[in-house]
């Protein structure tokens, strides 16, 4: 990764992927993200309700996953999942990972992400079609930030 897009990470999004970068013994990591699994909290029922919206769902992804992004009164960046699988450990793992580096931050930092962080975290240790799945979890994100950066402040906030 370039110095250029390291820096214009969101701090704690940083801070996460140094953790995982520093970690090279493979079970560590695994142990990493079932803590991360594990602390997965689905979307509040005040932003959605199943059935989801065809336009949340994340294409590609093994694990039924449905992404919404939202702003605070403040105008910071929420993202919240839903994962329908109740066994896509990786896709929860990301979930948490992108909603706990991603709260707080700005649109414009969301809008500029790039989907190389899903390489960072899970190495190579991913088959295609997972990768491609976590990998349009972070694009989605990405798009919808940049929509609503686009949008203007004008935009409406949850």
């Amino acid at each position: 990764m370039n110095d250029t897009t390291e820096s214009s990470l969101p701090f704690r999004l940083r801070q996460i992927l140094e953790t995982f970068d520093s970690i090279s013994n493979r079970e560590e990591r695994e142990m990493l993200l079932l803590g991360y699994a594990e602390r997965f909290k689905p979307v509040s029922r005040s932003v959605a309700t199943p059935p989801y919206p065809a336009e949340r769902k994340v294409p590609y992804c093994e694990s039924d996953a449905y992404v919404w992004v939202t702003r605070d009164q403040e105008g910071a960046i929420d993202v919240q999942f839903a994962i329908g699988n109740p066994s896509g450990i990786s896709a929860k793992a990301l979930a948490a990972i992108l909603r706990e580096g991603l709260k707080g931050t700005t649109v414009e930092e969301v809008a500029t992400m790039q989907d190389d962080i899903v390489e960072r975290i899970f190495r190579q240790n991913l088959s295609m079609g997972k990768g491609m799945g976590l990998t349009a979890m972070v694009r989605q994100i990405a798009a919808e930030a940049k929509a609503m950066n686009n949008a203007g402040a004008d935009s409406p906030k949850p």
